[in-house]
């Protein structure tokens, strides 16, 4: 019978990596600079003498959003010459996320973008009272300000937010209904049907990245955005798929061309329609969603 036990810092790592991932993620927008600052936070928990820590929760979210505002800094320089609309790293998740509102919301790719509007500070801040309801005074030592300075700066961050927040999303059988409809109605090619499950103001937004080719700025509206998925459909010279699945907690089509991924296009669904479409086919953010895909969608 093995005797090995893990140590106390290893096994206060594990137990918090997937809150501390879903910080570094939510703050950041990217799963693979997420898995970076875990890493760092790693390197710093380690050297921690453990009997000084009173909260390790708390400390290890303090390490995180510390190392997450650095990179985001950064990340805010190189989004400057991206190519093209940015948009988050799509993350494969289960239905249970979905069925978890708050968490459904907070991770979706339409709040992800709105989050993209704050500063690095708001958006530390944010995420770590709206999300994960931590106290003034914990976030106060995560972003190094006063409890009464991130009191204001929730409160602005939650103002700014609460003016572009999406709508309600719909009930798990509306969303899936409306993906049916859109699936339907491409697989058939009959623009009406697509128009008719899509919301009149509706926006698509693509990300290529500069390495695959997408729209450069949103499309609005449902006829241009009908005119802009047929006219792409009919450049098609390999099989396409389109399955459903879930991302960032809300639905989504694992797209294929000639059984490999080619993006990933997520959906905001408001009133029974689709609201948004966010289309991911920068390969260098698909290869999570890749590695993930269950062999049964390939």
């Amino acid at each position: 019978m093995s005797t090995e036990t893990t140590d106390p810092a290893t096994e206060a790592f594990v137990a918090h990596r997937n809150l501390l991932f879903t910080v570094a993620y939510e703050m950041l927008g990217s799963a693979a600079d997420a898995e970076d600052v875990l890493q760092e936070t790693w390197m710093r928990w380690v050297a921690v003498d453990l009997e000084q820590v009173r909260d390790q929760r708390a400390y290890l979210v303090r390490i995180t959003t510390r190392q997450a505002l650095n990179r985001l800094r950064s990340l805010q320089r190189r989004k400057e010459s991206y190519v093209g609309e940015w948009l988050p790293e799509p993350l494969l998740t289960t239905p249970d996320v979905a069925e978890d509102v708050e968490l459904a919301e907070s991770v979706s790719m339409a709040m992800m973008l709105v989050l993209e509007t704050l500063t690095p500070t708001e958006r530390a801040v944010f995420v770590l009272r709206e999300a994960f309801d931590f106290g003034y005074e914990e976030i106060a030592a995560a972003v190094d300000k006063t409890p009464v300075a991130v009191r204001q700066i929730a409160h602005r961050a939650r103002r700014h937010v609460d003016a572009r927040r999406p709508r309600q999303a719909v009930t798990p059988g509306a969303a899936s209904a409306a993906v049916e409809s859109f699936l339907r109605a491409v697989d058939t090619g009959d623009p009406q049907a697509l128009l008719d499950v899509l919301a009149p103001d509706v926006v698509l937004v693509g990300d290529g990245g500069g390495i695959k080719q997408a729209a450069l700025r949103p499309i609005t509206g449902a006829e241009k955005v009908t005119r802009f998925l047929f006219g792409g459909l009919g450049k098609t010279k390999v099989p396409l798929s389109m399955v459903p699945t879930v991302v960032n907690g809300s639905p989504a089509l694992l797209v294929r061309l000639d059984g490999e991924v080619d993006g990933i296009m997520a959906m905001r669904i408001e009133d029974d329609r689709i609201t948004g479409l966010y289309y991911v086919r920068n390969p260098e953010k698909l290869t999570r969603v890749a590695a993930a895909t269950p062999l049964t969608l390939r």
